[in-house]
């Protein structure tokens, strides 16, 4: 399956989607040593403590990382969503430009109630930015775009951390 707006790209854009939707897993070498951290990032959100939370999520951008051996994210968590009549901004993945190294920003409160994001969405959300950024830096791609592989990839990740039957059990 491919989402409509294949059809608009480029023979080169098509074939740089292709190879992100033949990709539909990616295994992480280092998932239970990362999941201890989904409790306290879970407390941090539900406290508020955006400190905390940022601290969790570059940790577990490292811990990412780390494993496949690839250029540094900066992680961001940032208080209220941006709006505007086109919806909420989740997340926001800036590549590595100059020097300064990829940025990784994420919002743990929605626009429009300032509500504290439920923890599987906002992991969801970390976990999507970190796949653009393991498009370019470990599937080499030259674009990242949102494919059907790319959300199996998000999701091959977000069961590592969060396997079914462990915590959290929140919904």
């Amino acid at each position: 399956m491919v989402f409509g707006y294949y059809h608009r790209l480029s023979k080169t854009r098509q074939r740089i989607y292709d190879k992100s939707d033949a990709v539909a897993t990616l295994v992480l070498p280092n998932a239970a040593a990362l999941q201890p951290l989904m409790p306290p990032l879970e407390t941090a959100l539900r406290s508020e403590d955006r400190a905390a939370a940022q601290r969790l999520c570059q940790q577990l951008a490292d811990g990412i990382i780390g494993a496949f051996k690839l250029p540094a994210a900066r992680i961001e968590v940032l208080a209220a969503r941006p709006s505007d009549d086109w919806g909420e901004l989740h997340g926001l993945y800036t590549p590595e430009d100059g020097g300064e190294p990829a940025r990784i920003q994420v919002w743990m409160r929605t626009a429009k109630h300032k509500r504290v994001v439920a923890f599987r969405s906002f992991l969801r959300t970390v976990l999507h930015e970190l796949c653009h950024h393991l498009d370019y830096e470990l599937l080499r791609l030259p674009e990242t775009f949102h494919t059907e592989g790319f959300y199996k990839r998000e999701s091959s990740l977000f069961k590592q951390l969060v396997p079914e039957g462990k915590y959290p059990t929140n919904p």
